[in-house]
């Protein structure tokens, strides 16, 4: 299962995002979960909001559904408010490698 997640973070909560962050990632590895490749798109201007894409695998939807009741990770749900402003989440799954040369 592979998931495409957008989040638009206040500028000045950038650092308790990255706590969430860390310790979301931990509690998703309990359940084979990964967050493989972010990218951070900076604010357009100060005080403006960023954007991070993650690029998140787990080994099938009974995986993630576990992840996001898990105990641990309600723990930490103040630091995602506190710095979420908005997610979009999109259930994909591997598309065609480009760079092949075959």
């Amino acid at each position: 299962m592979t998931l495409v997640v957008i989040l638009t973070v206040r500028s000045e909560a950038v650092d308790k995002f990255r706590a969430f962050e860390k310790r979301a990632a931990a509690v998703m590895a309990k359940y084979g979960g990964a967050i493989e490749r972010t990218v951070v798109v900076a604010p357009a201007g100060e005080g403006d909001l960023l954007k991070e894409v993650h690029i998140v695998t787990f080994p099938d939807e009974q995986a993630f559904l576990a992840y996001r009741q898990d105990g641990e990770l309600q723990d930490v749900a103040p630091l995602r408010a506190e710095s979420v402003v908005h997610t979009e989440l999109m259930i994909g799954e591997d598309g065609p490698d480009y760079g092949s040369t075959s």
